[in-house]
């Protein structure tokens, strides 16, 4: 049961380094939000094109409000010029001088942009989304004397590299270290998450909410040729060193395609074409998608047989976190064929049945495990049932919704 708060009078503000198209989290809090009655603003910045054109369709959809700040290329040009060399300048400083300065600035193109349009704006609560949108959270908070919520999507001092003399590793630490303890309350994307910034702050309770979809009423679409298996792989971006080379290798003697959906160039496209005629993959079994709104996502995945979730087990973000591919597959009624990274397993586990987990580092792990399905046609329909039944009674956002609710408030009590 949701406790009650005076809703009507309650402003909130979500702030982004990205944009709403890019993060699905924000926009399903945003939703969450205004259907419960609060007032909602976004705080988002410029990351790509193909983004900006799928804003468009999005936001035209939302009865929240939103900003975009420092500009685009098309848009406030001579801002967004002036902001990326701002932000060079601040790198520059900061890996030569320290941190103390400009480690704002050198987190984001936009963190400093971010911060001047939320102190703008009096809120009861500040929820930022991307490490980037921390400081900006934070100070609008105590500006407004308003609480302050984080959404840790990525473990993120460790997103990029395990090294504790990168960059990277170092100014996210230095950004978490600063700003993460004045927090009300932290969420995260997995239980793994959550265990990792517990034992860096001790004092937050951080609450864990899965990147699930609310529920989906796709009836599953039939194939046209049953003998042949279609495996499924999706993200913001196609590229190397994301486990896709070792799943066309393993692929190639089987009859089976390889359908892969994100933003790519020709290089890539080559690159993959490539390995696949290598594999022994025929050219036509691998077929490539661009970007999509995320709401079709699903219809699309359903046409599928198998949902590819091929996460690396490094650096150590990579092997705790759950990304939203998986839990699209899910949704959509896939069976998963999932890498064998500490958090997939233990989901996995945790609701068994509805696919298989592989050694990410053998692609005859793969191979065996796609053998099975042409073994055991049975296991296949089995799993996807497993799945959308899962779907249906857990792994949902109508679920996980509830508990966000729930903890904004008892927040704003």
């Amino acid at each position: 049961m949701i406790s009650k708060v005076d809703i009507t009078s309650k402003k909130i503000v979500l702030i982004t380094s990205g944009q709403p198209s890019l993060n699905p989290r924000l926009v399903k809090e945003a939703d969450a939000l205004i259907d419960a009655g609060y007032d909602v603003t976004v705080i988002y910045q410029y990351w790509n094109d193909w983004a900006t054109n799928l804003d468009k369709k999005l936001l035209a959809t939302k009865k929240w409000k939103y900003h975009l700040v420092g500009g685009s290329p098309l848009v406030e040009k001579m801002l967004y010029l002036k902001s990326r060399f701002k932000f060079k300048i601040a790198n520059f400083f900061v890996k030569n001088f320290g941190l103390n300065t400009f480690a704002e600035q050198a987190l984001g193109r936009c963190t400093s942009l971010l911060i001047k349009k939320a102190l703008t704006i009096k809120a009861d609560l500040y929820i930022a989304h991307n490490l980037a949108a921390l400081p900006a959270a934070i100070k609008a908070g105590k500006k407004n004397q308003a609480k302050c919520g984080f959404d840790a999507e990525d473990f993120h001092r460790n997103e990029v590299s395990d090294n504790l003399t990168d960059f990277d590793v170092i100014i996210k630490t230095h950004i978490e270290n600063k700003y993460i303890p004045q927090l009300n309350y932290l969420t995260t994307a997995s239980p793994l998450i959550s265990n990792a910034y517990k034992k860096l702050y001790p004092n937050l309770e951080p609450l864990t909410l899965l990147n699930v979809f609310p529920k989906q009423s796709i009836i599953k679409q039939k194939m046209a040729d049953s003998s042949v298996l279609k495996l499924f792989w999706f993200s913001q971006t196609i590229g190397t060193n994301r486990g896709l080379e070792n799943v066309i290798r393993a692929i190639g003697k089987f009859n089976a395609e390889l359908h892969l959906l994100g933003n790519h160039d020709d290089a890539i496209k080559t690159h993959f074409m490539a390995l696949a005629n290598e594999s022994g993959l025929k050219k036509d079994n691998i077929h490539f998608y661009k970007p999509i709104p995320a709401d079709e996502i699903f219809a699309f995945a359903s046409q599928f047989d198998i949902g590819l979730a091929t996460e690396l087990n490094t650096p150590k973000n990579r092997d705790i976190c759950l990304t939203n591919k998986i839990f699209t597959y899910v949704q959509g009624g896939l069976a998963i064929l999932a890498s064998s990274t500490r958090a997939q397993k233990l989901l996995l586990e945790n609701f068994p049945n509805m696919g298989t987990v592989y050694n990410q580092n053998n692609p005859q792990s793969i191979s065996l495990a796609i053998s099975n399905y042409f073994k055991d046609e049975s296991l296949l329909v089995y799993q996807q049932a497993k799945a959308k039944y899962y779907a249906l009674e857990t792994l949902n956002w109508d679920n996980e919704k509830t508990k966000f609710l729930t903890l904004i408030n008892q927040i704003l009590i």
